[in-house]
């Protein structure tokens, strides 16, 4: 059984995924699979809220990046959000701290989209 719980909300600023709970190989499959169903339009912004997790594994990384290629297909962005501080230390190792710029807070991140002009 899953012990991973995930909320969803839709902003101006796109959808917003809030992940609380342990996020490992067992549970990744559940948000993979929840990614294309996502409201997500032309130049808004993915958040990935992940200040809730207890535990992070290595499948967090493959989470993001599906995440990434399914907001890159609607030519939009990811935006970590809230990351623990473990899961700062593994994205800068791997270099994806370079590759997605993470917020503070869900909230932070939905209020530095700028919407794209016409």
């Amino acid at each position: 059984m899953s012990q991973l719980r995930i909320r969803t909300r839709t902003t101006l600023s796109g959808p917003v995924i809030a992940l609380a709970g342990e996020l490992d190989h067992d549970s990744a499959p559940e948000i993979r699979d929840l990614l294309p169903s996502l409201p997500i339009k032309h130049g808004q912004q993915l958040v990935v809220d992940l200040g809730g997790l207890t535990l992070c594994d290595s499948s967090g990384i493959t989470v993001l990046i599906a995440a990434r290629n399914i907001a890159g297909a609607a030519h939009s962005t990811v935006v970590p959000a809230a990351v623990p501080d473990t899961g700062s230390r593994t994205l800068s190792i791997v270099g994806l701290d370079q590759v997605f710029p993470a917020h503070p807070t869900a909230q932070a991140a939905e209020a530095a989209w700028t919407p794209p002009t016409a």
